[in-house]
């Protein structure tokens, strides 16, 4: 009996074509980056400047890459914790972190054992904003100015105590370079966040603190911002006088955020991250998020080599600015 043609078998070349027919689109799409949701660690506790930024990041992020990007803290340790985890994480873009000026340039100096290399574990992604640090005390506090503030240190050395995200962070070094600047002594208090050290001073256990991720609380009346440690009043507090202003020269500080990835990442990969970051930077909803809360937002597009390149030297500056405040490596 004859095989009718509709049944009749493939042959050998005939089968391998039709596989590769079926073959080619499925591998096409799963080569697609990215395919499925991405996670952005946050090495700090909730509600601080980092995890705030990450999460207007995130949000922007999944709208850019129609894929969910979700937000993981994982604290401790001066955000090392977190951060030394990360680096343990597949190189395939699905796994990002926030690098801060404090995880990724000064604790460096800080730890001797860090858990991670900060010039060799890290893909550089892109740069996202600068945020100043703003001195802030609690309402109701007896302090109305800068001045008040350090005549008072100054008559009583160490009574008033300020909270930080822990050693070497950038309230850390702010106050520290305020206390070289002006020869008045503080009491520091160190905490696993930015977060829990705001939750004291709302409830008044820290006389003050110089931060960056607060404006939600001093834009509700909670806190009291006395002065801001940048060259020029801040678009957000336009009635804050500049150190500066308040007669204090070279008060300078702010603390810098950027994405970053394991090591070997493809480079498509980052460029494609990359991209997605600076459009998401763009969006006036998302600038808008971000300045809220006090940041200086990168201004046009960042490639992943200049923010390489920012974080070296940023690696170097940062060693003068941690042997200033005394702190001691770990």
């Amino acid at each position: 009996m004859k095989t009718s043609k509709k049944f009749r078998p493939l042959c050998a070349p005939a089968l391998a074509g039709a596989f590769l027919a079926v073959a080619a689109p499925a591998t096409v799409y799963a080569e697609a980056f990215p395919d499925h949701a991405i996670k952005l660690v946050v090495p700090w506790s909730p509600g601080g400047a980092t995890d705030v930024l990450g999460r207007i990041v995130a949000k922007g992020l999944t709208a850019q890459l129609k894929q969910t990007v979700v937000v993981e803290n994982k604290a401790g340790a001066g955000g090392n914790i977190g951060t030394s985890a990360f680096v343990r994480e597949k190189a395939d873009g699905y796994s990002l972190l926030v690098a801060t000026s404090s995880t990724n340039a000064a604790n460096p100096h800080l730890y001797k054992r860090l858990g991670f290399d900060a010039q060799k574990d890290f893909a550089p992604v892109a740069f996202v904003a600068n945020i100043p640090n703003v001195l802030e005390v609690p309402k109701g506090s007896r302090f109305t100015s800068v001045g008040d503030l350090l005549a008072f240190a100054k008559e009583n050395p160490g009574q008033l105590n300020y909270g930080s995200a822990g050693v070497g962070s950038s309230q850390h070094l702010a106050t520290s370079l305020l206390q070289h600047i002006t020869g008045a002594s503080f009491t520091h208090i160190p905490y696993k966040g930015s977060g829990p050290a705001v939750s004291d001073l709302l409830g008044k256990q820290l006389d003050f603190m110089i931060d960056t991720g607060s404006m939600a609380q001093v834009n509700g009346g909670n806190l009291n911002a006395l002065a801001v440690a940048s060259t020029k009043r801040i678009p957000f507090l336009p009635d804050v006088p500049t150190f500066e202003e308040a007669g204090i020269k070279d008060m300078v500080a702010s603390a810098w955020y950027g994405i970053v990835a394991p090591k070997g990442t493809p480079a498509d990969v980052v460029d494609t991250l990359n991209k997605a970051i600076n459009n998401a930077l763009k969006d006036p909803q998302i600038r808008a998020q971000l300045e809220g809360m006090g940041a200086q937002v990168v201004e046009g597009d960042n490639t992943s080599a200049e923010f390489g390149t920012f974080i070296q030297s940023e690696i170097t500056r940062y060693a003068e600015l941690v042997k200033m405040s005394g702190a001691k490596p770990e």
